[in-house]
């Protein structure tokens, strides 16, 4: 059994902790400053132990670590416990700066620990049976992909206003909170992000300012085009992300849980998938996938080094959006 500590228990970090004592694979502890909301916590998971600090779980020799603390604290609070030769999981986006991360990627060197972020999107089998068939070349190179996404962002986190996402600074706004998962994905199926045009704004939700609609276009490595659309504010809770190769197309639908292909003009589409999915199921096979690679079974589903280029791709976004022009990633370096 694993000892494992999750670091912040909003809304992300309950889901963590409910996701990791259902795979029986660990003895979960858990860090919240606030006492209020920890003593709520303990009440609805009475097998996890409460811990106030993080000075406390570490003098508990826990051997893993989940970062699900407001992205602003993710690089500092990591590297508590990587220095410790504790491994860690990280919540998404790795960070809102390029501060530390270069410190960290050396630390998690030097330790020899398994530092992964937690781009839950990996572990959704749809889209992982989509990349596995893009990536054997049933379909030949990949030549465009488009990615287009929506829903009512207040129906599913009603308290967003009092949040992290009302500010970019804390992590918040559509590219840092909802757009970075399909960036992540993008760059898992089709290559790394070399540079972006954005155009963002804020249209409908009340009581912030952050940009709640984002249109982006992309140049990935070997030449792929990308585009992104995504708004938190329509109706439909609707994913979809289109990869045309040379010989084929692969689409992956997560609101219906499915993959599909088309090879010949005029064909129908071939499915694979469709089943519902309780969205716990594919954060436990994250929680699987990183135990597995704390055991030396399986390298991480989104390593350090693939976190932070995505960091450089919502960077890069957000600075495109505020000077209307095209911007790198710098993809190959770790910092700006």
């Amino acid at each position: 059994m694993h000892n494992v500590v999750v670091v912040g228990v909003g809304s992300i970090g309950e889901r963590h902790l409910r996701c990791f004592l259902a795979t029986k694979r660990a003895n979960v502890s858990f860090v919240e400053v606030n006492r209020e909301l920890r003593d709520t916590i303990a009440s609805r998971y009475p097998e996890a132990t409460p811990l106030g600090s993080i000075e406390e779980a570490i003098e508990r020799r826990v051997g893993a670590a989940v970062i699900a603390t407001p992205a602003p604290l993710h690089i500092p609070q990591a590297t508590q416990f990587v220095e410790r030769g504790i491994h860690v999981l990280i919540e998404k986006p790795l960070s809102v700066s390029f501060d530390g991360v270069d410190a960290l990627q050396q630390r998690v060197r030097e330790r020899g620990v398994v530092a992964a972020v937690a781009y839950v999107m990996r572990a959704h089998p749809a889209l992982a049976g989509m990349r596995e068939a893009i990536a054997s070349g049933r379909f030949g190179r990949p030549l465009q992909l488009t990615f287009v996404s929506g829903q009512n962002f207040p129906t599913f986190r009603p308290a967003y206003r009092n949040i992290y996402y009302a500010r970019r600074e804390s992590g918040g706004g559509a590219v840092q909170d909802a757009l970075t998962h399909g960036l992540n994905a993008a760059q898992w199926i089709v290559g790394s992000i070399e540079r972006v045009v954005a155009d963002v704004a804020h249209l409908a939700l009340q009581g912030v300012e952050v940009e709640d609609t984002a249109h982006v276009l992309t140049r990935h490595a070997g030449g792929v085009l990308g585009s992104f659309s995504l708004n938190q504010h329509q109706a439909p809770n609707e994913l979809t992300m289109t990869v045309v190769c040379e010989r084929g197309t692969a689409r992956w639908e997560l609101h219906a849980n499915r993959w599909r292909w088309m090879e010949k003009p005029g064909d129908a589409w071939a499915d694979v998938g469709g089943e519902p999915l309780e969205r716990d199921e594919w954060f436990i096979r994250q929680v699987h996938a990183f135990l597995d690679a704390v055991e030396g079974k399986a390298a991480p589903l989104c390593s350090l080094e693939e976190g932070a280029a995505t960091l450089r791709a919502n960077t890069a976004i957000l600075r495109s959006a505020d000077e209307g022009a095209w911007c790198s990633t710098g993809a190959g370096a770790t910092s700006k």
